[in-house]
C-alpha cells in the first residue's frame, strides 16, 4: 500500500493520509492532487510518500486525481513547513497560500491569454459601408495586429462586430507581437559609499549573507540594487525584489527594464488570477529572470535564485494581517539562508529589529549617509502650535504662508495627513452626541462628498443624519481634519493651483495612482494632500516642501512600537522634498517641539533616534531584546472570549524563561461586533519561544472553545 501524505487548505493541523494505486507512478512531493474530504473534493499538495499509515486501512480514502508534477520544489516545501511551525499555523493553509489562486482549484494550469486579431486579405478588400463598426475595426487593424482589449476600448460594440468578422473571414486570430524592451544601458557612476555597498553584495554572491543597506532618502539605494541585479543576471541567476506597496511597482518596473534590458515580471494583488499565474509559471520555468512583487511573491518558485532585495524593509505592509500571519521580510531572510544566497534589506529608516541584527553581526551594516548627485537633505522646521493662532483645515497661518511661497516659486507641495475622509468625528454641538460605530469601539469617519459615515475598522457605512439622533438639533459638526477636508481647504486657499488628493478613496482605479504620479512628475506647481500612499519611496523631484500635520498622538500611544513608526514616517515624508535640483523644506506642526525624539529627527539623525529607542526597549526588555507573541480571541460576548483565554492560561504550565500575562482587552476592544482580548507571551530566547508555542497551540486545539469564539496566535506582532 502506498500512502500519500497531503497538505490540505483546511484549518486543521498536520497532514492527511490517502492511498494511491501502486500501478501508477508515485507523484513526487510538491505535486497537486485532488482528494475527497468529507463531502467535498479539495486540491492538496503531496508533502510525503510513505509505505504505511498510522490509521487503519479501512479509514483511508484514495486519491481521486493527480493533477501535475511538482509545482513546489524541495526548498519551497521546506520553507513552507518552517513557516507553519514558526507562525503556529496549519501547514495545509500555509502551503495553499503559496500557490496562485488558479492552482488552488481543479481547473486549468495555464493562464488565459488575450486574443489578438489581424486583417485577412478579404478584410482589406471588403466593402463595409453598411457596417460602420466593422469598418472602424478595420481602420484600427490596418495599423497592425491589435488585442481584443484595444479594439473594445477604441470601437463601441466591438465585441459582437469581431465575432461577425471572424465568421466572414475578414479577420483572423494573430500572435501578439514580441514585447520590445530597451537595450541595457549603463547607469550613473556610483559614489564611494555606493561602490562599497555594491562590492559587499558581490562578495556574498555565492553564499548567504544578510546586508542591511541603510541610506538616507535619495541616497541611491535603488541604483545599488540595479547594479547588483545586473551582475546576478550576468551569472544566469534570477532576482527577486519585494516592495511594501503596489503603488511603488510601476516606477521600479520601468526603471529595471530601461536599465537592465530585461522584462520585470510583477506579482501582487492588483493583478487578476491569470496574470498572477503567468508570472508564477514563468518564474518556475526560469523564463522570468527579474520578479518584482509584494510580500506574497516571497513564495515564488525560482529554479536559479541569485539575489533577494527587500526595499523599505521597515514597512509594516510586509506583515500579513490575517490567515498565516507571516512577515514577508523575515520569510525572505530565512529563504535566502536556506538557498545560500545574499539578501539586501534597504531602508532610509531601518527597523529596530534589523539594526539590532546588524549590531549582533547577523547582518552586515552598509551605509549611504549622503544623497546621490547634487540633491541635499530637506531643511527641517518644527512649528510650535501652543500659541493662540487659529488653524485653517489643520494648517497654521505660518504653514499656509510657507506653502504660498513655494508655489509662487514653481515648487510642488506635499501635505501629509494619515486620515482619509472629511473629519474623523461627527458630533452634535448641543448635547455632545458623537457618531460611533455600533459594531466597533471607534468613531465613524464623515465622508462629506459621499454623504456617508464610514467605519474604517469594519467597513460599516450609513447615511449622515440630518439632525442629532439624541436631541434633534440640526447643528452637526465635524471635528478633526481628514484628507477630503484638507483638499477642500487647499482648493479654496490656493485656487490657481491644482490640488490632488491621494488616498484609497480617490485612487480606486487600477492605474489611477500611477497616472497621477506621471502628471505630478511633469513638474508643474501643484499641491498633493494624502495619506501613507504618498510617503513610501516615490521619487517626485518637483516637490520642494513637505508638511506633516497632527502626528503628536504617536508620542503617547499605548503601543510601544508607535514611536518607531512615527520616526520612520516623518523621515520618509521629509525625504520626498528636495530630491531634484531645488532645495527642499520639511515642516512639522507639533505641540511638543521640545520632545527628545523629535529633536533627534529634526537633525535628520535617524540613527540617534533609533539608538534612543533601542536603549528604551532594552531597559523594558521589549523586542528586539526579547521574543513576543500574542494569543488573541474574539467573540460576540466579551465574557466568552475572556473565559476561553482564562482556560488557556490554566491549561499550561510555562517553562522557565516564558512569561504570560493577561488576558487584556485589545486597544480596539470591539471590532465588527466581536469583543477582542489577548494574552501577552514573552521570552528572552526565540528558540525557547518557538518550542513553547508548538506545545501551547496543541493544547489550545484540544480545548473545546465555544462555536462563536475564534482564536489565533500571532508571532512577532507589529501592532498591539
Amino acid at each position: 500500500m502506498r500512502i500519500l501524505r497531503v497538505a490540505l487548505p483546511v484549518p486543521l493541523p498536520g497532514l492527511f493520509d490517502y492511498t494511491h494505486d501502486r500501478k501508477q507512478p508515485a507523484p513526487e512531493p510538491g505535486s497537486r492532487v485532488v482528494v475527497p474530504f468529507g463531502r467535498r473534493r479539495l486540491v492538496g499538495v503531496v508533502l510525503e510518500v510513505a509505505g504505511s499509515s498510522e490509521l487503519p486501512e479501512s479509514r483511508l480514502k484514495s486519491v481521486h486525481q493527480v493533477l501535475d508534477g511538482p509545482c513546489l520544489d524541495r526548498h519551497l516545501l521546506e520553507l513552507l513547513q518552517w513557516c507553519a511551525r514558526y507562525y503556529c499555523h496549519p501547514v495545509g493553509e500555509v502551503v495553499s497560500m503559496a500557490l496562485p489562486g488558479l492552482l488552488r482549484r481543479t481547473g486549468r494550469r495555464s493562464p488565459a491569454t488575450e486574443s489578438w486579431y489581424a486583417l485577412t486579405e478579404s478584410g482589406h478588400q471588403a466593402s463595409l459601408d453598411r457596417a460602420p463598426r466593422q469598418d472602424s475595426i478595420r481602420a484600427v487593424l490596418q495599423e497592425g495586429p491589435a488585442s481584443r482589449k484595444t479594439l473594445v476600448d477604441r470601437v463601441d460594440g466591438a465585441a459582437s462586430a469581431i465575432a461577425r468578422m471572424l465568421e466572414k473571414g475578414l479577420v483572423c486570430r494573430a500572435e501578439p507581437p514580441p514585447r520590445q524592451l530597451p537595450s541595457r544601458v549603463a547607469g550613473p557612476e556610483l559614489n564611494t559609499d555606493q561602490r562599497h555597498a555594491l562590492a559587499a553584495i558581490l562578495q556574498a554572491r555565492n553564499h548567504y549573507q544578510g546586508l542591511l543597506l541603510a541610506g538616507v532618502t535619495g541616497s541611491g539605494k535603488t541604483e545599488v540594487y540595479l547594479q547588483a541585479a545586473r551582475r546576478a543576471l550576468d551569472r544566469g541567476r534570477q532576482v527577486l525584489l519585494l516592495l511594501p506597496e503596489i503603488g511603488l511597482t510601476p516606477q521600479l518596473v520601468r526603471r529595471i527594464e530601461a536599465r537592465l534590458g530585461e522584462q520585470a515580471w510583477t506579482y501582487h494583488s492588483g493583478l487578476n488570477d491569470s496574470e498572477r499565474l503567468a508570472t508564477w509559471l514563468n518564474a518556475a520555468s526560469g523564463k522570468a529572470r527579474v520578479i518584482v512583487g509584494t510580500r506574497s511573491a516571497v513564495f515564488m518558485p525560482l529554479p536559479e535564485p541569485g539575489l533577494f532585495v527587500i526595499d523599505e524593509e521597515h514597512d509594516g505592509s510586509f506583515k500579513q494581517q490575517d490567515g498565516p500571519r507571516y512577515s514577508g521580510r523575515d520569510v525572505a531572510v530565512m529563504r535566502a539562508n536556506m538557498l545560500g544566497i545574499p539578501i539586501v534589506l534597504g531602508s532610509a529608516t531601518p527597523s529596530l529589529e534589523s539594526l539590532h541584527n546588524a549590531r549582533l553581526g547577523r547582518y552586515r551594516h552598509l551605509k549611504l549617509p549622503e544623497r546621490a548627485g547634487t540633491a541635499r537633505m530637506a531643511r527641517w522646521r518644527m512649528l510650535d502650535l501652543r500659541g493662540k493662532e487659529k488653524l485653517e483645515g489643520g494648517l497654521s497661518p505660518r504653514v499656509l504662508q510657507t506653502i504660498d511661497s513655494h508655489l509662487e516659486k514653481g515648487g510642488q507641495v506635499l501635505i501629509f495627513r494619515n486620515r482619509r475622509g472629511y473629519a474623523p468625528v461627527l458630533l452634535c454641538t448641543a448635547c455632545g452626541w458623537q457618531a460611533d460605530c455600533h459594531q466597533c469601539s471607534a468613531h465613524m469617519t464623515w465622508h462629506h462628498k459621499a454623504g456617508r459615515l464610514v467605519c474604517h475598522h469594519c467597513g460599516h457605512t450609513q447615511r449622515v443624519p440630518t439632525a442629532c439622533p439624541d436631541c434633534g438639533d440640526p447643528n452637526l459638526r465635524g471635528r478633526g481634519v481628514g484628507t477630503e477636508r484638507l483638499e477642500e481647504v487647499l482648493g479654496q486657499r490656493f485656487p490657481d493651483y491644482p490640488v490632488y488628493r491621494v488616498d484609497r478613496d480617490s485612487m480606486r482605479g487600477r492605474d489611477s495612482f500611477e497616472s497621477l504620479l506621471e502628471t505630478v512628475r511633469k513638474g508643474e506647481a501643484c499641491l498633493l494632500a494624502g495619506t501613507q500612499m504618498l510617503a513610501k519611496g516615490h521619487h517626485l523631484p518637483g516637490v520642494t516642501l513637505a508638511v506633516v500635520i497632527d502626528a503628536d498622538q504617536a508620542l503617547f500611544s499605548a503601543d510601544f512600537r508607535a514611536p518607531e513608526r512615527l520616526g520612520q514616517l516623518l523621515i520618509q515624508v521629509s525625504g520626498r522634498a528636495g530630491r531634484g535640483d531645488r532645495e527642499g523644506e520639511f515642516v512639522l506642526q507639533t505641540l511638543h517641539p521640545e520632545h527628545p525624539w523629535l529633536k533627534d529627527l529634526a537633525r535628520n539623525d535617524y540613527p540617534a533616534f533609533a539608538e534612543r529607542l533601542l536603549e528604551e526597549r532594552k531597559t523594558a526588555d521589549l523586542p528586539p531584546y526579547s521574543a513576543l507573541a500574542m494569543l488573541r480571541a474574539e467573540a460576540s460576548r466579551p465574557e466568552t472570549a475572556q473565559a476561553f483565554l482564562d482556560r488557556a492560561l490554566e491549561s499550561t504550565d510555562p517553562p522557565e524563561g516564558i512569561e504570560l500575562a493577561g488576558p487584556f482587552p485589545s486597544v480596539l476592544a470591539r471590532r465588527a461586533g466581536q469583543y477582542r482580548f489577548q494574552v501577552w507571551i514573552q521570552a528572552r530566547e526565540r528558540n525557547r519561544m518557538t518550542g513553547f508555542l508548538q506545545q501551547f497551540t496543541s493544547q489550545l486545539r484540544a480545548l473545546k472553545s465555544p462555536r462563536n469564539c475564534r482564536w489565533h496566535v500571532e508571532v512577532d506582532p507589529l501592532s498591539l
